[in-house]
């Protein structure tokens, strides 16, 4: 559907790890009431509840250069889920090629860790640098953070 997702988005959309695409409630729900048990936006079966499942399609599409799965890793490996151990260098190196790719979200967690030092040598000009970019492509956390 083109209806925009209400906000809070995460409680109004599940997250599609085949196609990294958020997708409302309301076609999840049409299509599982279709009796289709695959992706609403791509069509591929959906992965199980399994970890290692969710990992391999998330792996696939960072190799096609996707920004956003290429994002999504780096917050796995921040978090330290989807059975891979916490690793905050690895998460910022994901994030930076993710931000080089266009991800906004990746911009916004950039500026966060290097403004706060989480995981990296504090810098706040370079943080709040990230946050900029973000901001620029329509970003409202990174907004709110640069006042």
């Amino acid at each position: 559907c083109t209806l925009p997702i209400p906000l809070p988005m995460d409680e109004h959309s599940v997250f599609a790890t085949c196609c990294m695409k958020k997708i409302c409630d309301g076609c999840d729900l049409a299509t599982r009431k279709r009796g289709m048990n695959d992706c609403p936006f791509c069509r591929a079966p959906l992965p199980t509840n399994n970890d290692a499942d969710k990992l391999a399609m998330t792996r696939a599409r960072v190799e096609k250069k996707d920004p956003e799965a290429i994002f999504y890793l780096g917050q796995k490996y921040f978090f330290g889920s989807l059975g891979l151990q916490k690793d905050m260098q690895r998460a910022v190196e994901l994030w930076t090629e993710a931000a080089e790719l266009g991800s906004v979200h990746a911009h916004y967690n950039l500026g966060f860790v290097y403004y706060e030092g989480d995981g990296v040598e504090e810098d706040k000009p370079r943080g709040v640098q990230y946050w900029q970019k973000a901001a620029v492509k329509g970003q409202v956390s990174s907004r709110h953070c640069l006042g």
